[in-house]
């Protein structure tokens, strides 16, 4: 099969031929018919997440179908249309895997990062960890649900029942989950990059009510916002502009460091929190309100051999909602 792989971190894919993987017991073969490019894949090539899986494929938001099962994988049929998060598995034994925390697995595997993804004609999954995608939407536009779309959620959740939101950088997970917000009544406030004039015309396309640069104070106070973007820098930024009690949420896997602040900005009850990975329980919760929404992502679709571009065009913000590989589209 033909895939990109990782030899060495910030070094660029190689694009390769290999044997195609054969399914373990547990596991589902899937036929890759699109994978979503996250912002995640780009810290793991860049060298800013630790030990990877080398030579590692990378890809965790991928739609594509079964095309053989392992002896006890009985979940989905052959030929079904399925979808593999970031989550790959847990030992489901640890104190987190019992108190329904399995997102924080000390011993978790990571799609595309501890075991291979999706940057290829074919990839192997865990049946328990994936999701069946349903529906008649295109693979391309069901691809950032898997990550984009899941994170998102898990971090709008940590935002309790905020009614004037804040989601600074409006990217694949922005514009998912802004229209998730919108749906159950919130009122979105846009942070982009200085002058990114674009970013902020889509994002008051998706419903918010105010776009503008990360560095500016909304018009009105916040009750929560969400940093999507790996700026620490934004951290200080986001607490000035929420409200007494408001809660600042960080929905990236990684971000650079965060400077110092006065500890006013943190005063009065308000609260920074990550997130981390996701649970099948988010997933589960996402795929039920999705199609109720609707959720209509606005993607970019590549072939495979142009990842190593595509992660060039995500490094400097070129990418407007999401970009998407199609490894089986010749």
């Amino acid at each position: 099969m033909r895939a990109m792989i990782l030899e060495k971190p910030r070094e660029p894919l190689r694009a390769v031929e290999i044997p195609t993987p054969k399914p373990a017991a547990n596991e589902i073969l899937i036929r890759v018919s699109a994978c979503g490019v996250c912002r995640t894949d780009l810290h793991v090539v860049d060298g800013e997440l630790p030990k990877p899986k080398l030579p590692l494929i990378p890809g965790h938001e991928i739609v594509g179908f079964v095309a053989d099962r392992g002896r006890n994988a009985r979940r989905f049929k052959p030929g079904q249309r399925v979808g593999v998060p970031w989550l790959g598995w847990t030992c489901g034994k640890c104190r987190y895997c019992r108190t329904g925390r399995e997102n924080l697995c000390d011993f978790a595997a990571f799609t595309g990062y501890t075991r291979n993804g999706g940057y290829a004609e074919f990839t192997v999954a865990d049946e328990r960890f994936c999701y069946p995608i349903k529906g008649k939407g295109a693979d391309v536009n069901a691809a950032p649900l898997l990550c984009a779309g899941l994170i998102g959620f898990r971090s709008l959740a940590k935002t309790g029942d905020a009614k004037r939101l804040g989601i600074y950088g409006f990217g694949a997970a922005a514009h998912i989950i802004a229209q998730v917000a919108k749906y159950q009544g919130r009122r979105i406030f846009a942070f982009t990059r200085g002058g990114d004039l674009k970013a902020q015309r889509f994002a008051e396309s998706l419903g918010a009510v105010w776009a503008g640069d990360s560095q500016t104070l909304p018009p009105e106070r916040l009750d929560a916002a969400i940093i999507f973007a790996p700026v620490g820098g934004l951290i200080p930024a986001a607490l000035a502009a929420v409200d007494k009690g408001g809660v600042v949420v960080c929905g990236g896997i990684h971000m650079s460091e965060i400077p110092a602040f006065s500890y006013d900005l943190l005063w009065g009850e308000r609260v920074v929190c990550s997130v981390a990975n996701l649970t099948r329980r988010d997933g589960n919760d996402f795929f039920k309100i999705a199609p109720r929404v609707p959720v209509r992502t606005t993607v970019e679709p590549f072939p495979l051999e142009q990842a190593n571009e595509v992660l060039d065009k995500l490094r400097h913000g070129q990418i407007q909602g999401a970009a998407v590989l199609t490894p089986n589209s010749c």
